[in-house]
Formats: structure tokens, sequence, C-alpha cells
């Protein structure tokens, strides 16, 4: 795209946006990211974010440039900010700032483009609803704007609404077998496909992994179910391998480092996803799957369910001590984390069944 001012959304020609971590909130950003780059195709989006996550983006528009940076080395402190954004400025004649993020590092670089006469626009966060919403006491038990329509206003301050043309990192439809081959064969005659992603960086957010093996166990004995988890880490390695050697038809993806996009590949294949409030659960979002997704300690109303997921597949008890948090990472006021700990496998194979179409074997308790 050549550089210059034309007749653009209001007269921008390259922005840069900012959005460096985590995974989950990096994907959030993507039907936006995406609608705003289909509805303004004259417009240049430079897209920055940490290296590991640049995979994220497959079949980006043609107006999107997604850049990945160190953090933590060429790129480190406030410096490293200054000489970041004076490299991209250089490079995309950058005219305005989307901050999907509001950090110190991303708030530094709006500084500094405010001091050169470059628009701005940065991400509400509603901090004030949220700690409303989380509080011990005299909770305001309403659900806040989601993630997704705040990205989409810091977007529409500067004229750069997104449209609603995203159907999914794959269009809608599923990618084809060769691009996660590495991982499994294809897919067998009449074979239902689950994912299930059972960890998450906070406890309040994890399903007690015995309760998660007896989900797997109760679906494996099926016969007719391919089961994959994902995750990562030694102690993800060694519950993974533990129920792949116990279950049929378990397959482990914590042994492999196979990247976002052949681990993407494959959840657009699958009938559905089992996931804690976790990036897994933006993940198989962005490839248009169902997914049941188990909260504890966490909860919908804090703005950060799954893109077009339905609200029937949500998992979660009616404790008026939720939500506790709105990253999961404060402990249980209670001590015994029964957010999670009282939600009975059955529960979360019943879902799951139901999505498939079909019911549980009732004998089976």
């Amino acid at each position: 795209m050549a550089k210059g001012k034309g007749n653009k959304a209001g007269g921008l020609s390259n922005v840069l946006v900012l959005r460096f971590s985590a995974i989950g909130d990096v994907a959030m950003t993507v039907p936006s990211l995406y609608g705003a780059c289909h509805a303004h195709p004259d417009v240049r989006f430079v897209f920055v974010t940490r290296s590991s996550m640049v995979s994220i983006f497959l079949n980006a528009p043609s107006n999107l440039v997604v850049v990945g940076v160190d953090l933590k080395g060429q790129y480190r402190g406030l410096g490293g900010m200054r000489r970041l954004f004076g490299e991209l400025r250089a490079k995309y004649d950058i005219d305005a700032v989307v901050d999907l993020h509001d950090v110190i590092r991303t708030k530094y670089i709006r500084l500094l483009a405010t001091l050169k006469g470059l628009k701005v626009s940065r991400i509400h966060k509603g901090r004030k609803g949220k700690h409303a919403l989380t509080r011990k006491n005299n909770k305001v038990m309403l659900p806040l704007e989601t993630s997704r329509s705040r990205y989409r206003s810091t977007f529409a301050r500067l004229n750069l609404v997104p449209d609603e043309s995203f159907k999914g990192l794959f269009g809608g439809g599923k990618a084809p077998a060769e691009q996660f081959a590495a991982i499994t064969p294809p897919r067998a005659a009449g074979e239902h496909w689950i994912g299930i992603a059972p960890f998450a960086r906070h406890q309040g957010k994890i399903y007690p992994v015995e309760q998660m093996e007896e989900v797997v166990s109760r679906l494996s004995e099926s016969g007719d179910m391919r089961i994959f988890l994902f995750g990562g880490g030694d102690y993800e390695r060694e519950v993974f391998g533990r129920w792949q050697e116990c279950y049929s038809g378990v397959v482990s993806l914590a042994e492999g480092r196979y990247g976002f996009a052949t681990e993407l590949a494959l959840l657009s294949n699958l009938d559905c996803m089992v996931s804690m409030d976790s990036a897994n659960m933006h993940l198989a979002s962005l490839v248009d799957i169902p997914v049941v997704s188990i909260w504890g300690a966490t909860h919908p109303y804090c703005g950060f369910k799954g893109w077009r997921q339905d609200d029937d597949n949500i998992i979660q008890l009616p404790l008026t001590c939720r939500p506790c948090s709105v990253f999961g990472d404060k402990p249980c006021h209670r001590g015994d984390y029964l957010c999670l700990n009282g939600i009975k496998p059955a529960i979360v194979v019943d879902k799951v069944l139901s999505i498939l179409g079909r019911t549980r074997d009732l004998t089976k308790q």
C-alpha cells in the first residue's frame, strides 16, 4: 500500500494498533481488527504484539500488517518503546494510534504520538464497573460491556468503525487436514472430535483435575470420540500423558510444539471444545466452533465471553460470592473453590453430548 494521505476514513492512511498481551486478549481483538480492515480497505493497519502471537492472525486482510516484537530484549522498557515507535513511524508513516491495551508501555507510545500531532484512541476498560461486579460485598450483578465491544468502540472513536464481516479465521469453514497432519490423521467415518483445555493461568479458573479426568473417561467410553488435550508445560504433559495411556482415543498436544497455525487448523475441525475461561476458549471461538466453557471465580458478566458463543453452553454455579475476580487471580473467600469443585462431571459430559445431538446413558452415573 502506498504511503501518503488520501481520501481515507478521517483522513487516516496508516494506523498503528497496539495489544501486546495476553493470548486471550490478543485473540479477542481479531473480529474487530479484521472488521476494521474490511470496512476501511484504503487504510493500512499495523498491529503490534508479542512475537509469539503473530501466527494467530491467519488469513489476514491484505491491508493488515502484523508486527511481532520482543519486549524483553530489543524493545524492553520505555526506551525500547521510544525506539519501537520511531521505527514504526518511519517505516509505515503512522498517522494515528489505536491503543487496545492501555498499560504503561502503550500509554508512553500514545504520549509520543500525541507530541508528534498524531490522533490517538484508547480502550476504556470499565474498571469501576468491574470492581462493583467483583467486590465481596454489595455486588452489582449486571453484565458489563464486552471486550469486543470495547475494542470496536476504540476504533470507532477515530471513525474506523469495524463491520461484521469476520466469520472466523477460516471464513466460517474448516482448515484442510494437511494443515494439522503433524498432530493427527484425518477424521474416521462416524468419529466425533472433542477438544479439552483443562488448565488456565490461575487456580480460580481451573476445574479440578480429578473431575476433568472423569469427563475424559466418560467421553472416551463411547468408543467413537477422539479427544484432543490442549495445553503445555511440565505438569500438563504429566497429566495428559497419564490420560492418554489410560483412555482410548485421547491425543495429547502437550508433547509437541505445533504452533498456533497448526493448532487452530485442528480446532476448526472439532465438533466442540471444553475450556475454562482461558485463551483456548477465545482461540476456539475464532474458528467458529461451539465451546463448553466452565466458569469459577470469574463470570461472563465481566465481558470476556468467547466470540459468538451460545450462553446455553456456559457452565457455572449461582453462588453469591461469584465473581470474586476479573482474572481468577484472587484466593477463594470461602477457601474451598466450591464454584469449581461443585460442578459435577456429568454436567460437563451432558453439555458436550447435547452439542453432538446425543444423550448420556443414565445408567452410568
